[in-house]
């Protein structure tokens, strides 16, 4: 065998290994080393593809993908990674009819009813989205992950949490661009009207929670009006951007409710901008709050608005709340609501979202 090829065969087995372990960079590394030795082989640049899917550049991963599609159009694997990355880059009308080759070579696998299925619900098409999830938990899909989207298309009751790995996941794969997408595409602007009223109230708090803190943007606003700040979030790239931006003195990554079961500091402020839409039922928060807040706490949040029942779980797979469903949370647990406020939480398609900010004093038992 050529000594060249030899060695690029070394190098993909080797990628191959480092793939199966988690080990994406190292794979890319030596994806990338077979293929300058073995220009144009499928294999590798299915791959290469596929690992830059898993970190997080779909950009980069289409290319090589669409050249080994070019190669050997039937390949259901890369059909299924070529989909994935058009529809993480926003490009769903094209990643549909892909998704749907991929299927037609080889129907079995269930991840790829469940990406198509959403693929279809971003579309509109929300009937045929239902049927492809059922069709993925037909074959065996992940059944807490595909209850949570078929509860969000087909109403009902809804579950009082979302799946764990569908928050970590979207905000881990979200990080890098979340600042800039927020701010200037959706008009996002929740931090500065939440922390706004508390600076001009004219105290200084000794212990500060950032709930859901992502890349820090309330962080940078509460920094200058406390001892101590404490920021906490399911995703730990998010928590990279957050710890760059120095304003923490503690940034731990969990679930809210988890972080709050544990924690054993008071915090005489706390600031959920934009969290608890995917936290859906807030009775366990609100328990955990009253437990760990001082009287006199402020708690300042925004939710989406609710006018359809407490708690509803959109197509958009995030939670809403009513204004009701808060005031009975309040009186139970003893916050008095100081002011609520109905803006828009930010845009989406353009369209304004109806939200709720709402200040509360924690104390009023």
């Amino acid at each position: 065998m050529d000594p060249s090829l030899e060695q690029a065969r070394t190098l993909f087995l080797e990628g191959v290994a480092h793939y199966e372990a988690g080990r994406y960079a190292q794979a890319e590394r030596q994806f990338a080393g077979a293929l300058a030795l073995a220009p144009g082989r499928p294999s590798v640049l299915t791959n290469l593809g596929a690992v830059r899917l898993k970190l997080g550049r779909p950009a980069e991963a289409l290319p090589v993908l669409e050249e080994a599609l070019h190669r050997e159009p039937g390949n259901a694997e890369t059909l299924a990674h070529c989909a994935t990355a058009l529809a993480e880059l926003g490009r769903t009308r094209e990643a549909l009819p892909v998704f749907d080759r991929a299927l037609a070579a080889d129907p079995r696998p269930p991840a790829l009813w469940m990406y198509r299925g959403t693929v279809l619900r971003e579309l509109g098409r929300t009937e045929e989205a239902a049927a492809s999830y059922r069709e993925s938990l037909a074959r065996g899909g992940d059944a807490e992950l595909l209850a949570y989207y078929l509860a969000a298309l087909e109403g009902g009751a809804p579950p009082q949490r979302p799946p764990r790995q569908y928050v970590q996941a979207l905000f881990d794969g979200y990080a890098e661009a979340f600042d800039a997408h927020l701010v200037r595409t959706l008009r996002y602007d929740a931090p500065q009207v939440l922390v706004e009223p508390l600076a001009a109230a004219g105290r200084r708090f000794r212990q500060a929670l950032d709930l859901g803190c992502g890349t820090g943007l309330c962080g940078a606003l509460l920094r200058p009006l406390a001892d101590r700040l404490t920021g906490v979030d399911l995703s730990g790239a998010m928590l990279q951007r957050a710890r760059a931006l120095g304003a923490y003195d503690v940034l731990q990554q969990g679930d809210v409710l988890e972080f709050l079961a544990g924690a054993n500091e008071p915090f005489d402020v706390v600031v959920a901008a934009d969290v608890f839409i995917y936290v859906g039922a807030l009775d366990e928060v609100f328990a955990r709050l009253a437990a760990r807040m001082p009287s006199g706490g402020l708690f300042a949040f925004t939710v989406e608005e609710s006018t359809d029942g407490e708690l509803v779980l959109r197509e958009s797979l995030r939670y809403a709340h009513s204004e009701a469903g808060l005031r009975r949370l309040a009186q139970q647990h003893g916050f008095r609501i100081a002011a609520i406020e109905r803006r828009p939480v930010r845009e989406d398609q353009r369209r304004p979202i109806p939200g709720l900010f709402v200040w509360m004093e924690a104390g009023w038992r």
